[in-house]
């Protein structure tokens, strides 16, 4: 459009020029050159006019007298008509850096510095430029983004803010995605990068968090003292029945060689018993003198009982031998 009032306006100089130069005689032969040139500067500026130059990155609307058209230029050279402007729109993936003030669920105040990043569907860019126009960001994201925090925030507990930070980003998320897609507005990825809550519940919570550790940390203690009582009752216990059961052993191994003992006395004693019963039925009167002498040692006693004939015992003697 700029190009084509452009070149209008030197075509209606140069042909105005040239007719004011016709009229002076002295300058009349510069009158067609004036003309030339004007027409020829109309020529280049409806030319260049025509040409759109689009950056990479972006997408360009085109408007028709501020009609927006359904088409849309890719990056690169475009050819329009002269009439017609471009509007550029970028689509690239951009950032969106917000930080809110909200409250939790149970009234506590907390700040949350959240970022999004966006780009805008590129098919449909000029729907967005017709329903928002080029300061979208300001028009669309920026409400958007606060209220999904806000809504969401509020559903939780300031506790459970801190420990569902996760769940709460991608609640956000799902809450944004669906509110800026009605505006063909894409949501690429987003973040809670941080959540700043008041100086008395952020001691609060501390406070609590050593409690429960301090608690968590009895509880180990205590369980570890029952896990030591309970393995040394069962080794006592171990212990008990080994001892037992050693006693036990001991005892019928003390049990089995008495009885071996006892055995082996009786077998002793009937076995004497018959040498010595063989031994008897075996004696006879020459055997037991034999015996007698063998076992005399050649001296004779001091006194004896009985008869005075001394022969009696030598002869014994004598008869023996």
């Amino acid at each position: 459009m700029v190009g084509l009032v452009f070149g209008l306006i030197a075509l209606v100089i140069g042909i105005g020029g040239g007719i004011i130069i016709r009229n002076n005689i002295r300058l009349k032969k510069f009158s067609v050159i004036a003309m030339v040139v004007g027409a020829l500067l109309c020529i280049v500026c409806v030319f260049l006019g025509c040409i759109a130059s689009v950056p990479t990155g972006h997408t360009g609307v085109v408007t028709t007298f501020g009609r927006v058209e359904k088409t849309t230029f890719d990056a690169g050279f475009n050819i329009k008509a002269p009439w017609q402007a471009v509007v550029k729109m970028d689509n690239r993936v951009q950032k969106a850096n917000t930080l809110l003030s909200c409250f939790s669920s149970d009234i506590q105040e907390v700040t949350v510095s959240y970022t999004l990043n966006y780009q805008i569907d590129k098919a449909n860019a000029q729907e967005l430029y017709k329903t928002v126009g080029i300061a979208y960001y300001d028009t669309v994201i920026v409400p958007n983004i606060a209220e999904a925090v806000k809504v969401v925030t509020a559903r939780y507990t300031a506790e459970e803010l801190v420990s569902a930070r996760a769940e709460l980003a991608e609640a956000i998320e799902k809450v944004l995605t669906d509110n800026l897609s009605n505006y063909n507005i894409q949501v690429v990825s987003a973040a809670i990068e941080d959540m700043d809550f008041t100086d008395a519940f952020t001691n609060a919570v501390e406070a609590k968090q050593v409690a429960a550790q301090n608690k968590l940390q009895a509880e180990i203690e205590q369980a570890q003292k029952v896990m030591e009582q309970k393995a040394a009752a069962e080794m006592a216990v171990i212990q008990a029945n080994a001892a037992a059961e050693t006693s036990k052993i001991q005892a019928q191994a003390e049990l089995e060689v008495t009885k071996i003992q006892a055995d082996a006395s009786e077998y002793a004693g009937q076995k004497e018993a018959a040498a010595n019963d063989a031994i008897a039925k075996s004696l006879t009167e020459y055997l037991i003198k034999y015996y007698y002498i063998q076992e005399w040692d050649g001296k004779l006693p001091e006194t004896y009982v009985g008869s005075d004939d001394v022969s009696t015992i030598i002869n014994g003697i004598t008869n023996a031998k």
